[in-house]
């Protein structure tokens, strides 16, 4: 199994997104979960205060790590077929 890490880019296999693409951008390791930029969006309702006006705004949620697949770069298939 390989590692998912900040910055891997990710293929989604089960939900909402599934079989899109994107990049890490943020692990919580103790849940087993990630956000991958601009999937799995949910709509937040922020409520104005004196510093931040209110709305609504989307956001990416965490994602479980089971559902994702780390794809491999160019290089390292380029790699592989020059070993064998």
């Amino acid at each position: 199994m390989m590692n998912i890490k900040k910055g891997s880019k990710v293929k989604i296999l089960i939900g909402k997104d599934k079989n899109k693409e994107g990049e890490v951008i943020e692990i919580n390791r103790s849940d087993f979960r990630a956000k991958v930029k601009g999937l799995n969006m949910i709509k937040k309702h922020v409520k104005t205060t004196k510093e931040k006006k209110g709305g609504i705004f989307e956001k990416e949620n965490f994602i479980d790590l089971s559902n994702l697949s780390v794809i491999e770069n160019d290089k390292s298939k380029k790699k592989e077929k020059a070993k064998k």
